[in-house]
């Protein structure tokens, strides 16, 4: 039986770039902006991730901490830490079909 990966929607990239971000512990806005700046090198502008950050936390995979000088902290959750693991194998066992396909990896 063919597993299906929990879907984002459409907002997908800014989503799974946020929850990976959390992956290693809370952080309030500007410090996740700069998390995934740093790990791939494109800027996510204040709007996308505002906007992705409450599709989260409406859909339970994030939460809201106690604000700390005026910055909200926001924590994976169990249900976002188990999805965002669901959507990275999927997203590694794809490249690796890919990859494989373009004769880059051994089967």
């Amino acid at each position: 039986m063919e597993r299906k990966i929990p879907e984002f929607g459409r907002f997908a990239e800014p989503s799974l770039l946020i929850l990976v971000s959390l992956s290693d512990g809370p952080k309030h806005g500007y410090a996740i902006m700069q998390d995934v700046e740093h790990g791939t090198g494109r800027p996510m502008g204040a709007g996308t991730l505002y906007a992705a950050l409450a599709r989260l936390e409406e859909q339970g995979l994030i939460e809201p901490l106690q604000p700390v000088d005026r910055r909200r902290p926001y924590r994976l959750t169990a249900v976002g830490a188990s999805n965002l693991a669901e959507q990275l194998r999927g997203l590694s066992e794809f490249a690796q079909m890919g990859l494989r396909q373009l004769g880059k990896t051994s089967p």
